[in-house]
């Protein structure tokens, strides 16, 4: 593989894994309410999630959508309930800083699973093995995916540092409430996304 591939599919990663979406609003809302170290599990859920999405789309699962109507429509509706399910839960936050641990972060699986419902994921692979990528070359999509693992990580895993940077602006219950409903409206929207994209 030559440097003339690498440096756009690196860019191409950068742009499409620091840029905002529902992934990166739980990991900036994570960096907030919870230790780094929490929030950086979620981030490791969330990109090696992406990275078995990317790989599966590129091994033909997105011709999947075009010959089997149904799993599209599935797929939109399960992202929706997902996020919605998300905002709520963001929404309806107190405002208080756990202090003894207790509360649950995001965790792993929920990052994982969130790749899998995420449009924009799908978007991301689908374009970017498009645009890099020869139909079913198993070589260049490894290469691809090798490159999107650590720029995914890394780019998810500022969004939780802006968050933690943020908390110390947040310490109040009523200012982080706001931040957070602020997020779950966000989230929400994206949704709309989902349903009318």
């Amino acid at each position: 593989m030559s440097l003339s591939l690498i440096l756009p599919m690196s860019a191409f990663a950068l742009a499409a894994s620091i840029s905002p979406g529902p992934v990166n609003l739980v990991c900036l809302s994570s960096g907030t309410r919870y230790p780094v170290h929490r929030g950086l599990i979620f981030v490791t859920g969330a990109t090696l999630g992406f990275i078995a999405l990317f790989i599966a789309v590129g091994l033909g699962l997105y011709s999947l959508l075009n010959v089997v109507p149904a799993f599209d429509a599935l797929l939109r509706w399960a992202g929706v309930a997902f996020l919605l399910y998300l905002s709520v839960k963001l929404a309806m936050d107190s405002g208080h800083l756990p202090d003894d641990g207790t509360d649950k972060a995001p965790g792993f699986g929920t990052g994982a699973l969130m790749q899998w419902l995420n449009p924009k994921a799908w978007l991301a692979s689908a374009s970017g093995i498009g645009a890099y990528t020869s139909a079913n070359d198993l070589q260049q999509i490894l290469l691809f995916a090798s490159l999107y693992l650590p720029i995914c990580w890394l780019s998810l895993a500022c969004w939780v540092y802006v968050g933690a940077f943020l908390r110390r602006y947040v310490q109040r219950p009523v200012v982080l409430k706001t931040v957070n409903r602020g997020l779950a409206l966000l989230l929400a929207a994206s949704c709309l996304y989902l349903l009318i994209g």
